[in-house]
């Protein structure tokens, strides 16, 4: 069964600890083997969101992941991450190659804006003492570059296209902007949402001034592909202060305290067996004492500090934050037999999907095969065993039976 397809872009400019925080979000504590996106693009790994298991709440004993894994009760489900190169000012105009490594966010879901909330990285990506340089105005920098890369997309050609959609009698403007757009992974539904907020909605698209149109711009990327900041390097001086003054200067973006140098550590001793830690936990425990070094009993005990602050190192809480709470994602396993939980191989809640909140049932059979989606009689809601309607909308952790005329 297909597994997520949703794409997180990782951006930031050059030395904010981005790459080290990509290698930690995609860095597994056990042998993944024959997973979903096992081979995978350069730039692309697999980061996981972490919900409790849908079995410890119906009192099972176990469950059989087949398409994510189940660590001690936990279900960690595979996401696509994307690793975008350094952005430097004036990335959106091509420098440092900076239009090119933008291009490749066009099929993100949601972006991880890494920052450095110590302030120790200039524009330019130097480091450079802590504090010397403001996080608040890199988000700034950094979110301008994205919009006006997508500014620069949209209005090539604008007015060409703007006049033959006024003048062709175009009925549905919102699709053919969406159908221009596709390339961005923008759909229909953004581009009415964006409609309705800038109010341009009953205005024809040649009339819109300069200014409106980057008014629509920017917000279209709010609403295809908002942000999520992650203040990376807490564990340096002055951080503190400034991820408050990030929340602050940017309350409709969640900010998330990370230390991501942090998490590569437990995540690599907790794989080698040194010590046993899950990712997004707010501890560990030892368990090879013979295998610490002093060098890596210094770093602990700055992650001790860490965790006791913030209660984890962060990086497990961002890509759950972007998914779960920004993308509004809920967990949902499709069964063959409701009353066992099972698959037609006897394996106990083998797949979970992430779907979109207000997905219906018959949508859900269509994620699963075409045919079932076509043929689709009606589902099972395996929890309360009844029988639910093709415009049922699914609830999280919903465990759910689809019954279709096809095999």
């Amino acid at each position: 069964m297909e597994a997520s397809r949703i794409l997180i872009g990782v951006v930031g400019k050059t030395n904010v600890g981005k790459s080290t925080f990509f290698s930690a979000a995609t860095e597994t504590l056990v042998e993944i083997g024959n997973r979903p996106f096992v081979t995978i693009e350069p730039n692309v790994g697999v980061g996981y969101v972490r919900k409790k298991c849908v079995h410890v709440e119906l009192g099972l004993d176990r469950c059989d992941a087949q398409n994510s894994v189940c660590l001690e009760g936990w279900r960690f489900i595979p996401v696509r991450m994307m690793d975008v190169a350094g952005l430097v000012p004036g990335a959106h105009e091509g420098r440092g190659l900076g239009n090119r490594f933008l291009d490749n966010l066009r099929q993100a879901d949601v972006l991880l804006l890494v920052v450095d909330a110590s302030g120790s990285t200039s524009p330019e990506g130097v480091p450079v003492k802590p504090g010397t340089y403001d996080p608040v105005k890199e988000v700034a920098d950094m979110i301008r570059e994205i919009d006006e890369w997508m500014f620069s997309i949209i209005s090539k050609d604008w007015d060409k296209f703007s006049k033959a959609i006024d003048t062709g009698g175009v009925i549905d403007v919102p699709g053919a902007l969406a159908q221009r757009l596709s390339g961005l992974s923008i759909r229909k539904t953004h581009v009415i949402a964006a409609l309705e907020e800038t109010g341009l909605g009953d205005k024809k698209l040649s009339t819109w001034s300069r200014e409106e149109l980057r008014e629509f711009i920017v917000t279209l990327r709010k609403i295809a592909k908002p942000i999520v900041i992650v203040a990376n390097k807490v564990d340096l001086p002055g951080a503190d202060d400034n991820v408050k003054r990030l929340r602050e200067a940017y309350p409709d973006y969640p900010v998330i305290p990370v230390s991501a140098a942090a998490e590569l550590l437990l995540r690599r001793l907790a794989k080698r067996g040194v010590i046993r830690y899950l990712p997004g936990d707010p501890s560990y425990e030892i368990v090879e004492e013979s295998l610490i070094d002093e060098r890596t009993r210094r770093m602990l005990r700055i992650v001790d500090l860490i965790l006791e602050k913030y209660g984890s190192t962060g990086v497990q809480k961002a890509v759950n934050t972007a998914v779960l709470d920004v993308l509004r994602q809920i967990s949902v396993y499709p069964v063959d037999d409701p009353n066992k939980y099972t698959d037609k191989n006897g394996r106990v809640l083998p797949d979970v999907l992430l779907v979109p909140e207000g997905t219906t049932a018959r949508e859900l059979a269509y994620m699963i095969h075409t045919d079932l989606g076509r043929t689709f009689l009606y589902a099972i809601n395996a929890k309360t065993k009844q029988r639910v309607g093709e415009s049922y909308k699914l609830q999280d952790n919903d465990v759910i039976k689809i019954v279709a005329t096809a095999k």
